[in-house]
């Protein structure tokens, strides 16, 4: 299992790192490129230009890894992590119609705020309604600090269940927005499943596979994306992350972990949430110097002192890390075997 798992990483990593460097002159000679938004700090203005839909590197590992070092498993029936992996490319495909349209129009708005609320309810209707048909998840809402787990109506699961996904997708996109703040802040959360598989045995290991492959892809990519970033994974990376982050947590059958794993994204989304209801009650005050979270240090919110992207980098992975290892303490005897 520990091989299978370091392959998984391995495979994915080099992959990324290795399409990378033919991938992005390519994206770049088709003019791919980021359109920075007119409202955000204004020394963002500089990454104007800058390749996008790098995800794309990280995904292909992640796929890569499922089809080869997870066909065995598959061959013998086991196939929760092309689940897995199917959703999370659906909302990858999601992200990609709006990162494209996006380079089309060169603007920083693609589809429509409704159009892609629209898609994401669909897919992940559809997603829980497939995964508890082929009885990967039941209608049982586990509390990890306590053990318990507490039988719901099925219409209250899938609606805990969509309103799960939808949050944690948009959260993993509201927190790209500094270079390798996505990336690093999810790795970690990878990382977290990837442990959870170890110390719960081999009936997770698919699913370990595939957390493995995404840490591995992942730290492929931050060698393009970290500060000063020579790639972002875009809309198509982003959402691609957000829908792998849900669609793990149901299928290890414990979304409410994502509130103790997933600290840093539930922040940036409360931050924009409340910056815009204050907004709109106060007739024009703000909370926070800028929205989301980490552009409100960028811009010196409350301390005065301006973080700079590498420092907003290790704070939010630093966290992140601790968030994993409490996350980790709550669960690893669920399935002891």
């Amino acid at each position: 299992m520990t091989i299978k798992m370091l392959c998984a990483f391995l495979l994915a990593f080099l992959f990324a790192t290795a399409f990378g460097k033919y991938y992005i002159p390519w994206l770049i000679k088709e003019n791919a490129r980021q359109a920075i938004k007119e409202n955000g700090p204004t020394w963002h203005g500089n990454k104007a230009g800058t390749p996008t839909m790098g995800g794309v590197m990280f995904i292909l590992g992640c796929v890569l890894v499922c089809l080869t070092l997870g066909f065995p498993g598959m061959l013998q029936g086991h196939f929760e992590h092309i689940f897995v992996l199917a959703f999370s490319l659906v909302f990858g495909a999601i992200g990609f119609l709006d990162d494209w349209k996006k380079v089309q129009q060169k603007q920083n708005t693609g589809l429509t705020t409704k159009q892609k609320f629209a898609l994401q309810l669909v897919a992940a209707v559809l997603f829980v309604w497939i995964m508890r048909k082929a009885g990967y998840i039941s209608a049982k809402i586990y509390f990890p600090l306590s053990g318990r787990e507490v039988p719901v109506p099925l219409w209250f699961y899938y609606v805990f269940a969509v309103f799960v996904v939808v949050g944690t997708v948009n959260a993993v996109n509201i927190i790209d927005g500094v270079d390798g703040l996505a990336s690093g802040t999810s790795i970690p959360v990878f990382l977290f499943f990837v442990l959870v598989s170890f110390a719960w045995g081999t009936e997770f290991l698919q699913l370990g596979m595939f957390a493995s492959a995404m840490v591995g892809g992942l730290v492929g990519f931050l060698t393009f994306n970290f500060n000063p970033a020579k790639v972002f994974m875009g809309d198509t990376g982003s959402l691609f992350l957000g829908g792998a982050i849900a669609a793990l947590a149901f299928a290890y059958d414990m979304p409410l972990i994502l509130l103790m794993l997933c600290v840093m994204f539930i922040i940036e989304t409360l931050s924009d949430i409340i910056q815009v209801s204050y907004f709109k009650i106060t007739g024009g005050k703000r909370v926070f110097r800028m929205a989301p979270f980490h552009h409100h240090l960028e811009m010196g919110g409350w301390t005065g002192r301006k973080w700079k992207e590498k420092e907003l980098f290790m704070l939010f992975t630093s966290v992140s890390f601790i968030c994993m290892v409490l996350s980790f303490l709550t669960v690893y005897n669920r399935y002891m075997y």
